[in-house]
């Protein structure tokens, strides 16, 4: 589940379980509401956490270390019989 998916479930669940004031047979929307936010913050703190590892320092490759001694000389020897 990417970032989109998890912030539309927050908003989707926010607004069944703030804003909706309707009654419907065997379903609270309350509940779905808190629930679908719920799935939506845990998606969203695991998409974080799995994009993010290299960017935060969680983890790393070691570092390279570069050394250029300018461009490379080519001995050419000619040989004359």
């Amino acid at each position: 589940m990417g970032i989109g998916i998890s912030v539309f479930l927050l908003a989707v669940g926010a607004v069944l379980a703030f804003a909706v004031h309707a009654v419907a047979r065997g379903v609270d929307l309350q509940t779905i509401g808190y629930i679908l936010m719920a799935v939506g913050a845990i998606g969203l703190l695991a998409a974080l956490l799995i994009s993010g590892v290299g960017s935060w320092g969680g983890v790393r490759g070691g570092d390279t270390t570069v050394i250029d001694n300018g461009p490379a000389t080519r001995r050419v020897d000619t040989y004359v019989e």
